[in-house]
């Protein structure tokens, strides 16, 4: 799921370049400005993160300091990833959950819209997008935990 969901969110960079090119052009050439479209890019590229850091996770692409993790063998390099998972990701991704929920539930409650003039009316369904980053880095954490123990 968290590599198909990964996938999937990495489609919307083309929209992302598509949609910059849309602005610069309507800005610099037609000297009109894109609100709409400028925060439009900032969800996208928001949604990518958060939908996208599961499946980084699991291909091993994600950034880590490997000064001397890479000259490891297999078996230190997977203690160092088991410690690394059990007492480091999985309680920020805990924390992370925990506290977006109430930070959603504000959003949705007030019905959020952008305070820019011209902006997206619906800035709660985008950071209801906050809650994929705990969930597929949990979902991606457990896949790897279960790979470690094997």
């Amino acid at each position: 799921m968290t590599t198909h969901l990964g996938r999937f969110f990495s489609l919307l960079l083309p929209i992302i370049i598509v949609l910059n090119v849309l602005i610069v052009l309507s800005r610099y050439v037609f000297g009109v400005g894109l609100v709409a479209f400028q925060e439009l890019v900032l969800y996208l590229h928001a949604i990518i993160f958060l939908g996208c850091a599961g499946w980084v996770l699991l291909k091993d692409e994600h950034v880590r300091v490997d000064i001397f993790y890479r000259d490891q063998s297999n078996k230190k390099k997977n203690l160092v990833n088991f410690i690394g998972i059990v007492f480091f990701l999985l309680p920020s991704v805990f924390v992370i959950g925990w506290y977006s929920i109430d930070f959603i539930v504000i959003s949705w409650s007030i019905g959020e819209s952008s305070t820019e003039p011209g902006g997206l009316p619906y800035v709660y369904i985008q950071k209801s997008f906050i809650l994929l980053f705990p969930v597929l880095l949990f979902l991606a954490s457990i896949k790897l935990l279960i790979k470690l123990w094997k």
